[in-house]
């Protein structure tokens, strides 16, 4: 069992939405806690609202800019000394239609979401095979597991997620590091505001769907208690995740369900 209290746990796109809320719940369980995203304003903001300040570490990260991942760690080890857990969450989601978005905003969501996440667990991982102890959670989406319209290159990215974290489990098996995926469906936050159109721009709109979702709170409970119990997947959210199940048993109905199923 990975119990998080007295855990070093490192937590990107911590500045809003999911992340934002796991670390708090971090905190409040006695873990110490690095928080990265883009901008420190905003990081600060986080850390001046938690319970316990003083167990907080700020640290600017961008996931685009992977050449500076190796300092990144550096700067996480001479400050508390060891990383237990890497909440691998920060990302950028997409609405638009394929033929419509510009393979620029393909490539960006591919760059940010899949290769700036392994890019930073490929960083952190030979410190947690040293200490022979770990654990990646990776925030990936129900369109991990499945695609949706309107999210052709978000989908592409979080799929590719689960083909790299289901190998990486198995090979780092015997070094005692643990991968745990989290699937959330429709959670309320900002995602969809900040989500790239067919133009590359943040659409500015939240979904319908987004709005009425499950709180980042009761989000971020789960998804704790998730890696507690050390699973290896998770999915979140309403009764939207009974997708998974669906598409598994009747592939054929839920082809048929998701062309009529408002995703907006």
């Amino acid at each position: 069992m990975t119990k998080v209290k007295n855990k070093i746990a490192w937590v990107t796109g911590a500045s809003s939405g999911i992340g934002e809320a796991i670390v708090f719940e971090l905190v409040k369980k006695g873990a110490k806690v690095v928080i990265s995203a883009r901008r420190k304003e905003l990081l600060e903001e986080v850390r001046a609202k938690s319970s316990k300040p003083e167990n907080i570490m700020i640290l600017p990260l961008d996931l685009a800019d992977i050449k500076t991942f190796d300092s990144k760690v550096a700067e996480v080890l001479a400050h508390f000394g060891r990383i237990d857990i890497l909440f691998n969450n920060g990302g950028i989601s997409q609405r638009g239609m394929a033929l419509e978005t510009d393979l620029s905003v393909d490539r960006k969501i591919m760059e940010i979401d899949y290769f700036g996440t392994i890019a930073l667990t490929k960083a952190v991982a030979p410190h947690m095979v040293n200490q022979k102890a770990g654990h990646f959670v990776v925030t990936s989406s129900l369109v991990g597991k499945f695609g949706s319209p309107w999210r052709s290159s978000y989908a592409a990215a979080k799929h590719a997620l689960h083909g790299f974290f289901d190998s990486l489990r198995t090979e780092l098996h015997n070094d005692n590091i643990k991968v745990t995926m989290v699937c959330p469906g429709f959670i309320k936050t900002d995602v969809s505001v900040n989500a790239l159109g067919s133009d590359g721009k943040p659409t500015g709109e939240m979904d319908n769907a987004q709005a009425n979702g499950m709180s980042a709170q009761e989000c971020a409970k789960r998804i704790i208690s998730a890696v507690e119990k050390d699973k290896l997947e998770t999915v979140v959210g309403g009764t939207e995740r009974f997708g998974v199940l669906l598409k598994r048993l009747f592939p054929g109905l839920f082809a048929k369900i998701i062309l009529k199923r408002s995703v907006r």
